[in-house]
């Protein structure tokens, strides 16, 4: 019997699994952002000292992993499993960095939204007793990302006003069964949602319906309504993909207004010239162990859902004219245990 199953798509997690330590290393644009001071390192150049940018976003996110399990009093020897993933084909950035820690390794596929199910699969484990240690990573490199899905950056193409910023930045959680920490207490899963978008450049309207399925099934599963959150966070929607996000959830008879904001509204401010927003792997990861886990210590957040949201593409596909599936999944976090 599946006892834990709330709803339709919701898993309620009994034992709370606590994030006791979390870690963000981000690229000079992004500490020129509004969240400098949340971040534990901001890069002098988006290189790291590698000979290309395929290999400095490996080596962000093995860095951020072995920064986040120092923060947590551990070594990497007391880490279970490690579950994560980036951008890139065949998730070289992730896959590579596990080949460096040594550390059981669980390689994971959500484009944008693979900060949710890293942690939303690793709290799954905690919570069924599988493992006392895990990590939860991401990450994404503005220049890889842009090699790998649009153009080279020496082509110099105009970029339109719905296009993204790919955040260059990883993030790292590490969740234990034991300790002090805000606690993971509901995930919602989410589905495949494609209404037909095929614009590479428009992302946010190819994520937003998939981010507005997953927060109404959130709603409906566990009864919670938007007044018991003090922030719903999706993942890397951008303004437009908020926007139309926010309309749709409205339309199911929730008005999220007052709680809702995106991530990659967050990371970067309006006068840094990234059109809609910033997005990636790296967008929601380094904003949530950054600035949302350092007010969620703090108490001035006591229950958020963390929604991230991922376009389900790749080069081939877009190339043979196939529309842009989305997904997003849902992690309730809160400051205390609460229970329901």
């Amino acid at each position: 019997m599946a006892n834990n199953k709330v709803g339709q798509q919701t898993l309620k997690l009994n034992s709370h699994p606590k994030i006791i330590a979390t870690a963000s290393i981000v690229g000079p644009k992004e500490g020129e952002g509004p969240l400098k001071e949340y971040f534990d390192m901001v890069l002098q150049d988006d290189y790291f000292g590698e000979k290309s940018w395929e290999k400095a976003e490996s080596k962000i996110l093995r860095e951020t992993v072995k920064l986040a399990v120092q923060k947590a009093g551990l070594t990497p020897e007391d880490i279970h499993y490690m579950l994560g993933g980036d951008l890139l084909n065949q998730i070289i950035s992730a896959s590579f960095a596990a080949r460096e820690l040594k550390i059981p390794f669980f390689g994971l596929y959500g484009a944008c939204s693979t900060m949710a199910e890293s942690l939303t699969l690793g709290s799954i484990l905690i919570d069924g007793q599988y493992a006392d240690y895990v990590v939860a990573v991401t990450s994404s490199h503005f220049s890889s990302a842009e090699r790998q899905f649009r153009f080279p950056l020496e082509h110099g193409n105009q970029r339109p006003p719905t296009s993204q910023w790919t955040v260059t930045g990883s993030g790292a959680m590490v969740v234990a069964s034991g300790g002090e920490g805000p606690c993971v207490t509901y995930v919602t899963p989410g589905r495949v949602i494609d209404l037909g978008i095929k614009d590479a450049n428009n992302m946010g309207a190819a994520m937003a319906p998939a981010a507005a399925h997953t927060i109404v099934a959130h709603f409906r599963d566990t009864g919670f309504l938007q007044r018991d959150y003090d922030v719903i966070a999706t993942g890397d929607l951008g303004k437009i993909g908020k926007d139309i996000t926010q309309e749709m959830v409205l339309k199911e008879g929730y008005d999220i207004s007052l709680v809702y904001t995106d991530c990659g509204i967050e990371v970067f401010s309006d006068d840094q010239d990234v059109n809609s927003g910033g997005s990636g792997c790296g967008c929601s990861a380094v904003v949530t162990c950054g600035y949302f886990y350092d007010r969620l210590v703090k108490g001035e957040i006591k229950r958020m859902l963390l929604v991230a949201t991922g376009a389900l593409l790749s080069p081939t596909s877009s190339q043979q004219g196939e529309s842009i599936p989305g997904i997003a999944h849902a992690v309730t976090i809160e400051s205390m245990s609460k229970g329901r």
